[in-house]
């Protein structure tokens, strides 16, 4: 009979996600996985596959919990309004810019193979066409709440991620977060005007 696993999955996809995360997928080596999981090759490979495997399971997971996150917070907002404008400052949100300068995990992967892995380029448009569809319904409860009228949902919600996603790849090149809160605000005012006071 087959030993019962002795690790906590998550905790090791949320650790082999980082150090993909921090360092790229080339530049990660089978002894970098071994010691941020604290497994044997033997184990990772029998649990995970090889690296690409494990690296598509640890960007599935990232994007899951991404998509869990951005559910919960346009959902939160008590207006859909101010919850798309915190679509729009949310990569700026951390004072230290350490955020910022890590980037999106998938944007990140998506550059580095998204033109030889065929399966990370269709993992990210899966992605991105969830999240328009999730920031589109934001739109549509905004439009509900008398704001943003006229404006197309699914059109809006790929401007403003691709807004979001610009501002994150501008964090990467170490602008500082001043000039990238004003960047935010200033494509927030654009996108999202606010006309509930007239």
């Amino acid at each position: 009979m087959a030993r019962p696993r002795s690790f906590d999955e998550k905790q090791v996809l949320n650790a082999v996600r980082d150090q993909f995360w921090d360092a790229g997928y080339a530049a990660t080596s089978l002894e970098d996985l071994m010691r941020v999981s604290g497994l044997g090759k033997g184990s990772l490979y029998a649990a995970f596959g090889d690296k690409r495997q494990l690296f598509l399971r640890a960007l599935r997971s990232y994007t899951d919990d991404s998509h869990g996150h951005l559910r919960k917070a346009l959902a939160e907002a008590p207006r859909a309004l101010d919850a798309l404008r915190m679509l729009l400052e949310a990569p700026v949100d951390d004072p230290t810019g350490a955020g910022t300068r890590r980037g999106c995990l998938l944007a990140n992967s998506t550059c580095e193979l998204g033109n030889a892995d065929p399966e990370v380029l269709a993992h990210a448009h899966r992605t991105y066409e969830t999240s328009t569809a999730l920031i589109a319904d934001c739109v549509a409860r905004a439009q509900g709440e008398g704001d943003l009228a006229g404006a197309d949902p699914i059109a809006l919600a790929r401007a403003l991620l691709a807004a979001q996603q610009g501002i994150l790849f501008m964090g990467r090149t170490g602008l500082d977060t001043a000039t990238l809160t004003a960047t935010a605000r200033s494509l927030a005012a654009q996108l999202l005007p606010d006309h509930s006071g007239d």
